[in-house]
């Protein structure tokens, strides 16, 4: 009996639980939860997170990938209605094969005066938008949102490509229940591999599918035709790959130092490697970086653009006809390229309207650009090459394959093994200066013969921010001085690029509410001398850096250039610290003791470093007669610091941060 009594129990929990996840419900406990049970500093969550691809045949296409999708989220904070609002991105190319959003269904659920209120998402809030030439975006704004509100999503992406989505089990907001399933014919052979830093294993099954083809002959007799069909079954096996998980801890996207937060989220990648059709030879997919680079290389809109060249050549001749050295001609044309042609913002490997074009039109993709720039330097003699980039935002290629570049510079080679890369589609670069966006570990230098090799894209030499500051402190305890700062390679870049298009008062502007100090004096020279270091120099005078009580004067020796607070605030991290390049912040303080005070106490001297020279913070203070001299360097090795070392990075910066505020004491006499 008692048998009996339990299994209908466990039943009605099965038969709960899987009502809690039918699309277009939801329970008044899934409502009235406050916040997240397990982390309360979410601002949101999915409550259930599903995704089915599977292949699906199509008489006219043949084998199209279907993904249908559920999303509900429950919005717990003001901040959380930003997930109210969903962007589903894919592709939609002026022509040719496009995929497809269909099915879409979507609810907001409030709770009003105890009752469950569903408010079903109008047309008026589904949005289409054009984000380029190949990709478009469907825009979703729930209405109602409010704190307790929860939003429930449902739709389907047809693909006619036989590229799977890669399949991701970590978002921003946890997860309170994730379930994923990919169903992949026995005919496509793909590659899985983890990405990330967060991993769940998948359970495999198999499942008997089948498909109907209809097939058509033509029956000739007697002067007339006419048509016969047929319809075969054709049985095949399905892969079926389950991946099931609760409890998904966020990675949010607020740590700092992150370079693209897609290349840490945990998930999974599908490549494929080939197809084994019936009646068929197997046709292999799988490719090596030779493949790559050569299919690359041979392409119309890539190796050929660089061989062009008669639509320059008078141009360059006249260019060059007063260069010395090699160092001129490769400045001259870099520039050239620069102020010839404009970058159109758009990125990309390969040409669109061609070099030629790009040239005479004054506007081009990167490729345009950077290709353009290539064939420059080839037709004058110079070993140079294009190198092939994923950049920041498009993540890092961990395998073979055409996709994972989005983007092309040029490299020149010297005999003594020295190398310099350019982008001319940057305004503000300089050789081996490139942008930022560039900066993603390595990229692909392409040969004329197809062979190719991997480049580093970080720089060798650090970049460096220099601070020489001058301070007198008045009797009233105010202060006034001069600052003197250096600006070399990208930080320089950084700055051309973010003040250069300022008038000089915003600038101004700017700096005084950044330090809480009135600016007079103001000067910034070589803004658009980039062989020249920034040097930035102003006079200021200000309040509240120096304290006074008890004929005791305390004073922070960095005063406004002073580091308040540690950035890194989480306990752990499981992904990397990525600065992006090697850099050093190097500030030197002189202070004039005021009359009628003595020195009673400094700051002890710091020097302290990272493992593995990863990094080092050096801080001194002296102090000779009426002068006092503050010097601090803190300067970061490599651009990434592995999530091992993460603890050990957020005690290096409370130790900063500590000594840096550090009081200087004075005494009157």
């Amino acid at each position: 009996m008692k048998k009996l009594i339990i299994i209908p129990f466990l039943f009605l929990s099965i038969v709960i639980n899987s009502q809690e996840i039918k699309f277009g419900k939801v329970s008044k406990e899934e409502l009235t939860e406050k916040t997240h049970p397990i982390d309360s500093t979410a601002e949101a969550a999915y409550l259930y997170k599903k995704r089915r691809t599977f292949f699906e045949y199509d008489s006219n296409n043949g084998f199209i990938i279907v993904t249908e999708i559920h999303d509900r989220i429950k919005v717990y904070t003001k901040e959380g209605f930003k997930y109210a609002v969903k962007k589903i991105n894919y592709y939609k190319p002026d022509s040719g094969d496009q995929e497809k959003v269909t099915n879409l269904k979507a609810y907001t659920f409030n709770i009003e005066d105890g009752k469950i209120v569903k408010q079903k998402v109008s047309r008026k809030n589904i949005f289409d938008e054009k984000l380029s030439k190949y990709r478009s975006q469907k825009k979703i704004t729930f209405p109602k949102i409010k704190e307790g509100s929860i939003i429930d999503l449902k739709y389907k992406i047809i693909s006619p490509s036989r590229s799977i989505k890669t399949l991701n089990f970590q978002y921003n907001i946890p997860v309170k229940q994730l379930y994923c399933k990919v169903e992949i014919p026995e005919y496509y052979i793909y590659n899985k591999r983890n990405k990330g830093y967060y991993a769940i294993p998948f359970k495999e099954t198999f499942a008997s599918k089948s498909i109907r083809l209809t097939n058509k002959r033509e029956v000739r007799s007697t002067g007339t035709t006419s048509s016969n069909f047929s319809t075969n079954r054709v049985d095949y096996r399905s892969s079926i790959y389950t991946f099931t998980k609760t409890d998904i801890p966020a990675i949010k996207d607020n740590e700092p130092y992150v370079n693209n937060i897609e290349n840490y989220r945990g998930g999974m990648e599908f490549e494929l490697s080939g197809t084994r059709f019936p009646n068929s030879r197997y046709k292999n997919f799988s490719t090596s970086w030779e493949d790559v680079s050569k299919r690359i290389y041979k392409s119309t809109s890539f190796g050929d653009q660089i061989e062009k060249d008669r639509y320059f050549r008078d141009d360059l001749t006249m260019i060059l006809k007063d260069a010395k050295n090699d160092t001129d001609k490769i400045t001259l044309i870099f520039n050239h390229v620069k102020n010839k042609v404009k970058w159109n913002d758009y990125y990309g490997k390969y040409t669109e309207k061609g070099v030629k074009k790009a040239y005479k039109d004054g506007t081009g993709n990167v490729a345009e650009i950077n290709l353009m720039l290539t064939g420059m330097l080839r037709s004058i003699g110079f070993d140079a090459n294009p190198v092939l980039v994923s950049t920041r935002f498009n993540g890092t290629p961990l395998f073979p394959t055409f996709k994972g570049f989005n983007y092309v510079i040029s490299k020149i080679n010297f005999p003594d093994q020295s190398y310099i890369l350019l982008d001319a589609s940057e305004k503000y670069s300089t050789p081996n200066t490139l942008p930022i966006r560039c900066l993603n570990w390595n990229g692909r230098e392409i040969h004329k013969n197809g062979t190719s090799n991997w480049v580093s894209l970080i720089p060798k030499k650090h970049a460096k921010e220099t601070n020489t500051l001058h301070i007198k402190i008045n009797d009233d305890f105010s202060i006034n001085g001069m600052l003197r700062t250096v600006y070399t390679d990208h930080v320089a870049m950084l700055y051309r690029d973010k003040n250069n298009i300022k008038k000089e008062e915003d600038v101004i502007t700017a700096l005084e509410d950044k330090h809480t100090i009135e600016i007079e004096d103001f000067k910034s020279l070589n803004k658009t001398a980039l062989s020249k270091n920034i040097v930035q120099s102003f006079k200021f005078e200000g309040d509240d850096f120096v304290e006074g009580i008890n004929e005791k004067i305390y004073i922070t020796p960095l005063f406004f250039l002073t580091q308040k607070e540690n950035p890194f605030k989480s306990n752990e991290r499981n992904f990397p610290v990525d600065f992006g390049l090697p850099w050093q912040d190097k500030h030197t303080v002189s202070i004039n003791i005021p009359e009628g005070y003595i020195m009673q106490s400094i700051p002890e001297p710091l020097a302290i470093g990272l493992p593995e020279n990863l990094g080092v913070f050096k801080f001194q203070v002296m102090h000779k007669g009426n002068k006092i001299k503050v010097m601090s360097v803190l300067q970061i090795n490599s651009n990434i610091i592995s999530p091992q070392y993460y603890s050990i990075l957020k005690d290096f910066y409370k130790q900063l941060v500590s000594k840096q505020n550090e009081k200087i004491v004075l005494i009157k006499k």
